[in-house]
Order: structure tokens, then sequence, then C-alpha cells
């Protein structure tokens, strides 16, 4: 009878590498469909905006700060902001993430 019952169970322990297998893909298929590309997209957005950053457009920086882009320098990556009249100040373009406009509408 126990001959019988360790039969079984190395039987089954042949198929279960394959059934293995197939959860891990699965699991990774679930991740990357829900987390990973999710944030690929987002970042795609967030990349088409700095590119397309113009004078005159009101912006949010990484660190929050509020303001209007008065300078944009493509080769050196770097954006002028007007925080207040009179103050600008120079932030590099990968650290403007959103349209102001769009924030203080809501």
């Amino acid at each position: 009878m126990t001959t019988l019952i360790l039969a079984a169970q190395a039987g089954g322990a042949n198929g279960g590498g394959m059934s293995m297998l197939i959860m891990m893909v699965a699991l990774f298929a679930v991740m990357w469909f829900f987390m990973i590309r999710p944030q690929q997209k987002k970042q795609k957005e967030i990349q088409k905006f700095q590119n397309s950053l113009a004078e005159g457009m009101s912006v949010v920086t990484g660190g929050g700060i509020y303001g209007t882009v008065k300078k944009v320098d493509i080769a050196a990556g770097i954006v002028e902001v007007e925080i207040a009249k009179g103050v600008t100040i120079r932030v590099d373009k990968g650290y403007v993430f959103k349209d102001a406009t769009a924030q203080l509408a809501k």
C-alpha cells in the first residue's frame, strides 16, 4: 500500500515541474500586465510632455514648484521657470513633470 502511495507521489513530481513552470510564466505575465506596462505608458507620456515644453506653459517641477516656462534650452536640457514676478529658476528638463493648467483647473 505504501509503495503505491510513493509511486503516485513520484509520478506526480515529474509532472509538477511543468506545472510549476507554467505558473511562474503566468505570474510574470500578470505582473507585467498590471505593474510594468502601466508604468511604461506613464513614462512615455511624461517624456512626450517634456519634449513638448514651450515658452509660456504653466508647469510643476519635481520639487512641487509651480511656475511658467520662460526659456527652453534643448541642447543643455535646461528649462528656465518663472516662479514669481522677476524670480526665475533653472531646472533640468527631466524634473518638469506636469502641466499646471490642468492642476489649477481642479
